[in-house]
């Protein structure tokens, strides 16, 4: 009690309590600077929210109705396509139903018959980054 007493008297309390907020303003600034710096995945990831992207668009030079996208995605954007009923032994597969999915409702909303129209064919390369590579 005397400690405190002292403290207060010479203002060491007031001190003491300044340097604490400043400690955790400086520590909510550093926090800020980290984040940003992530890129929007790494944000997503980070705060535990699905997040999915388009990292290209290809498109065949010598058929121009032919391409692909070049997707990526975060474990959360999996987890929410797996709860709402999209299934696949691999993360690639599941995306890739909700792509053709999103295709496809893409093409019905444009007036496209998309009940006739077959998603074409499905490649997949493993990269030497790690990522699998589906044309």
């Amino acid at each position: 009690m005397i400690k405190n007493l002292l403290k207060r008297m010479i203002g060491l309390d007031k001190i003491e309590a300044a340097t604490k907020e400043a400690e955790t303003r400086l520590l909510d600034i550093v926090e800020q600077e980290r984040l940003a710096k992530l890129n929007p995945k790494e944000q997503a990831t980070e705060s535990k929210e699905p997040w999915v992207g388009v990292l290209q668009t290809h498109v065949a030079k010598d058929d121009i109705k032919n391409g692909f996208f070049e997707l990526d995605w975060n474990e959360f954007f999996v987890l929410q396509l797996r709860q709402a009923g999209y299934s696949g032994a691999t993360d690639e597969e599941v995306v890739d139903q909700w792509f053709q999915e999103l295709c496809r409702n893409i093409g019905n909303e444009a007036g496209i018959d998309m009940s006739r129209r077959g998603s074409g064919f499905v490649n997949r390369a493993l990269r030497d980054d790690g990522r699998t590579e589906v044309y």
